[in-house]
């Protein structure tokens, strides 16, 4: 699939939620892709920490590579890793449909934003809840997506900051429609609400939806509650 139909399927299909396996069973992975497939996600988001930029770690290039022989959701690859210019090729190669880079460690952001493009895969931007979202503002003509991230990167299971609502709505306003607007972080029933009134499409969950027995009510619940905030702020 083209960026461009990728991007305009995710677009169709928003508000989206997409399930973190971070914080799955690691032990039977497979098994809980297809879970989370038979619960309708749409697409799978992939944390890659190097324990360095962010004090863990957690999967590598292998591992995408084997989870995309098991699944044909799209693969949004986030990559909290201090020099993501080392490895963006290598996860295109092992199926990385969506790769996004922190603003932090990007000294040349828009430079490598083209590079993803240019391998076939849609092109992200993030930044930690400490970092002005006048960081990423002249990166956006160069993305499909921005993630502002309502927790510091590195960690599952973290408590939703605020300053990421502020953060959304301000991205929404220079960025108007066009552009994919994820948020990652703390996002459960009690937060989904107001991250889609100010404007996000995207809601990474984690740990609030492997904690469940019934993923596909939760999923539903949360697709519902994005859908009234957006249609409220509409």
């Amino acid at each position: 699939m083209s960026v461009a139909s990728l991007v305009a399927d995710l677009h169709t299909a928003r508000p989206l939620v997409a399930p973190s396996l971070l914080s799955c069973d690691f032990a039977n992975v497979e098994r809980e892709i297809r879970r989370v497939e038979a619960a309708g996600a749409r697409l799978l988001h992939l944390d890659v920490m190097d324990g360095h930029f962010v004090p863990n770690l957690s999967i590598g290039v292998p591992v995408v590579k084997a989870i995309r022989r098991v699944t044909e959701l799209p693969l949004d690859v986030h990559l909290m890793i201090s020099e993501p210019w080392r490895y963006i090729e290598p996860f295109r190669e092992a199926g990385a449909d969506l790769l996004t880079i922190h603003v932090e460690v990007a000294p040349e952001p828009q430079a490598l934003l083209e590079k993803i493009r240019s391998l076939g895969a849609a092109a992200g931007i993030t930044l930690n809840p400490p970092t002005s979202v006048e960081a990423v503002r002249d990166c956006l003509p160069y993305c499909d997506l921005v993630l502002v991230m309502s927790v510091m990167a590195g960690f599952g299971g973290q408590e939703f900051e605020p300053v990421a609502v502020e953060k959304l709505a301000a991205v929404r306003r220079w960025a108007g429609e066009g552009l994919l607007l994820s948020v990652d972080g703390g996002v459960n029933l009690d937060t989904v609400g107001q991250c889609a009134a100010a404007g996000a499409d995207l809601f990474v969950t984690g740990s609030a939806l492997f904690s469940q027995d019934d993923y596909g009510a939760f999923l539903g619940k949360m697709t519902r509650l994005a859908k009234a905030s957006k249609d409220g702020r509409n």
